[in-house]
């Protein structure tokens, strides 16, 4: 076999098991990212990033699996990812949760071995595929949202004015509010920021994102 400086230049084994790891591996993560998270979430930046993640933590994995750094590397490489903070923006627990997915599906991928299966490795990432759709998809799962709105009838927040607020909050916004919490008052404007609760009808939840947004009302 030719090599370069002590070096394979081409491994055919192991390179078309690369090849057909990476392409499996890559077809999982896209079906979860693109088909069971994007429609439910539209954030096209975590799309790319979990695509992205997914690869990267796969080929590193499995290119340094070779070198015996193994299991180790590979829990420690997930746990770096798996705190990540981005300064531009806080991930949500739900982000994290697919980051976390996206990961996992990558680690189990590069690092199984001899002892594993194909069917085996196949029914765990369709395990993960369909356990994500389910749990997507199932029809008395309410997603909360809340929007942070500047409130200026003081009079209104008084506590025996509750439901005449819930009310007034409804009519603006045009939902139906779960829960309030208010937060700030500011007396010399006569401004009071309320953080408003509601279940996104699952027939507009990728029309409209009302979260971390703030109103004027």
């Amino acid at each position: 076999m030719p090599e370069l400086f002590g070096i394979d230049l081409i491994d055919i084994k192991d390179f078309a098991e690369l090849i057909m790891r990476l392409v499996f591996n890559f077809a999982v993560t896209f079906i979860i990212v693109r088909y069971i998270y994007y429609p439910r979430n539209r954030h096209q930046d975590y799309l790319f990033t979990f695509l992205m993640i997914g690869l990267v933590v796969f080929l590193l994995t499995f290119l340094l699996e070779n070198v015996k750094i193994q299991l180790g590397f590979a829990l420690g490489l997930f746990a770096v990812f798996g705190i990540i903070r981005y300064r531009t923006t806080t991930i949500s627990i739900k982000e994290m949760t697919y980051l976390f997915i996206v990961i996992g599906i990558s680690i189990v991928n590069a690092l199984s071995n001899k002892k594993v299966s194909y069917a085996e490795l196949v029914l765990t990432n369709f395990v993960i595929i369909a356990a994500t759709y389910f749990i997507e998809k199932i029809k008395y799962y309410k997603k909360e949202c809340y929007t942070t709105i500047l409130y200026n009838n003081i009079d209104l927040v008084k506590p025996q004015n509750h439901n005449l607020l819930i009310e007034d909050i409804e009519n603006k916004l045009g939902i139906k509010v779960n829960r309030i919490e208010i937060n700030n008052y500011d007396f010399k404007m006569n401004i009071v920021k309320i953080k408003v609760y509601f279940y996104q009808n699952h027939d507009n939840d990728n029309k409209i994102d009302y979260r971390n947004s703030v109103k004027d009302y």
